[in-house]
């Protein structure tokens, strides 16, 4: 998800859709879903047997994908429709024709705008269709082979100099798109999926979700967070969300907003905390929800997110999830129908349970000295949760992401800074001598040129700030700068250094952040 992002839909165009599509409820529809496809759509795509339309039948996508067709056949192919009209369609066609859970897995963080993740697909899906937007975009829908086909059709005729562009000019693009890229395409994400089928018989009913969600969070920067969040009916398949927790120094996290269910799982949310508006993009199956929250100005800022219905039985957290041999310390367990008296392991003496619920359970730990280091397992009961890291010492440190982007903004525009936000994680050896992750400790911040032509240009200087403390990397202005060598603007290479002390001994960790020019196009999967 490095990679320049192309498309013919413009930024404004995609937030406003996502944000009134997507994250939010609607109102009774002006007009049922098979209306609009007849009255709106069949403009275009001509009827088939059994109610079916040309090209829109033949597809499935997440609610993302949907509203990404809307809106590109609004700003190509000039189609009128209302908000009102997009939401219904959206919420009928997710429904109707989505994907189901399993077929989602591994390629979820598009639509949770993990921006900073580094895709891993086959070299050739990378360098056919990853080089100009991300490989999850693909994998996120289903078509026939001839679906596929028209796929790579409609990409050359939309942007016909893709063939002179990198990665297509040095071999024959269109002969291998067609003859080798469509079965392979067809083969892996089909049309026709026993998985769908099955989840169309087997997905709940929207008001399973309605009740109290403890949850729990880690942000970037700031550290964990837990709390209870409330869902109460507000529709058929729509919500109201009330969120109430704090973060582990004592700083609230409360807000309300809505929600809206697609396709018997996928939530959507908007919720404002503390006057910023948050959305949620979770995977809501069972008694289990997962995903990420992050603001909707800024979607770099966010939190992954992971809640238990109250009254199932599961262990989501360990706050914090390390200990060092010889040392005493408060932990929480954080989940639901918690009960009992948790045991963490060989060597980890439960000192004294300080607070206990059926959501939080805070005990004071002792690590004895010869404690061997290591991952324990917790319990509770029967219940096994999240491991506690026991460790002596630590034997590195690693910035997460190890590689990052961030751009410019401002400046006098209106297009947003994105901003850079690092983890310090401590890794140890276990008594095997294999490494292990200890946990994100706190560390001291810096930046650095990362090579010569960086050192050169004085990147440091003009790229932007790093908070110290914090880990949270704020990109220059945007546009020409006077001060720099040509008036360039304020791009930069940077190494990302972290600093983490180990009872007086310094160790860092090194990441590779590049700063670079304004994000004009944001769809909602990149």
């Amino acid at each position: 998800m490095k990679r320049k992002l192309r498309s013919g839909m413009s930024a404004s165009l995609l937030a406003v859709a996502a944000c009134v599509a997507l994250h939010s409820p609607h109102s009774l529809a002006a007009r049922d879903a098979q209306t609009i496809l007849k009255e709106t759509c069949q403009g275009c795509h001509t009827p088939e047997a059994d109610n079916a339309l040309s090209r829109i039948s033949h597809q499935r996508k997440t609610p993302e994908g949907w509203l990404m067709s809307i809106a590109r056949m609004q700003t190509m192919h000039g189609l009128q429709i209302s908000d009102e009209d997009r939401r219904t369609l959206v919420k009928y066609l997710a429904d109707t024709q989505g994907l189901a859970p399993s077929e989602t897995d591994g390629v979820r963080y598009a639509m949770e705008r993990r921006l900073n993740t580094v895709e891993q697909f086959d070299e050739k899906t990378s360098q056919m269709c990853g080089r100009c937007h991300s490989g999850a975009r693909v994998a996120l829908q289903r078509r026939p082979a001839q679906e596929w086909e028209r796929l790579v059709n409609f990409h050359l005729g939309q942007w016909p100099s893709l063939e002179y562009q990198a990665l297509a000019r040095d071999r024959d693009w269109f002969d291998i798109a067609r003859k080798e890229m469509v079965p392979l395409l067809a083969k892996r994400y089909p049309l026709d999926n026993p998985a769908w089928k099955k989840w169309q018989s087997v997905a709940p009913k929207s008001d399973a979700l309605v009740g109290d969600w403890s949850f729990s969070g880690h942000v970037p920067g700031k550290g964990e967070l837990a709390g209870v969040m409330s869902v109460t009916v507000d529709g058929s398949d729509t919500f109201k969300v009330s969120v109430k927790g704090q973060y582990a120094d004592g700083t609230p996290f409360n807000g309300d907003g809505s929600a809206i269910l697609y396709t018997g799982y996928e939530w959507r949310g908007n919720v404002t905390i503390d006057g910023v508006t948050m959305r949620q993009v979770f995977a809501a199956q069972g008694n289990a929800m997962q995903g990420r929250m992050f603001e909707a100005e800024h979607d770099e800022r966010g939190l992954d997110f992971v809640a238990a219905k109250q009254g199932s039985s599961r262990l989501l957290a360990v706050q914090p999830g390390y200990l060092k041999a010889g040392s005493e310390t408060e932990v929480t367990l954080i989940g639901s129908g918690l009960t009992g008296k948790p045991n963490f392991g060989k060597g980890v003496e439960v000192v004294e349970v300080v607070e206990q619920s059926a959501d939080r359970i805070k005990v004071k730990l002792k690590a004895a000295a010869n404690a061997q280091p290591g991952l324990r397992e917790v319990t509770l009961g029967t219940l096994k949760g999240p491991s506690l890291s026991v460790y002596n010492k630590i034997d590195a440190v690693k910035v997460v992401p190890e590689f990052s982007v961030a751009r410019i903004g401002e400046g006098g525009g209106s297009t947003p800074k994105v901003q850079g936000r690092f983890d310090a994680e401590a890794w140890g050896k276990g008594a095997d001598g294999k490494p292990y992750r200890i946990g994100v400790f706190p560390a001291q911040w810096k930046v650095e040129a990362f090579d010569d032509r960086a050192k050169e240009d004085d990147d440091v200087k003009f790229a932007g700030t790093m908070q110290a403390d914090a880990g949270v990397f704020t990109p220059g202005d945007a546009g020409p700068n006077p001060a720099r060598k040509m008036s360039t603007n304020n791009a930069g290479n940077l190494k990302v250094i972290a600093a983490v002390d180990d009872e007086g001994k310094s160790l860092t960790g090194e990441g590779h952040m590049i700063v670079t020019v304004q994000r004009w196009n944001s769809p909602p999967i990149p």
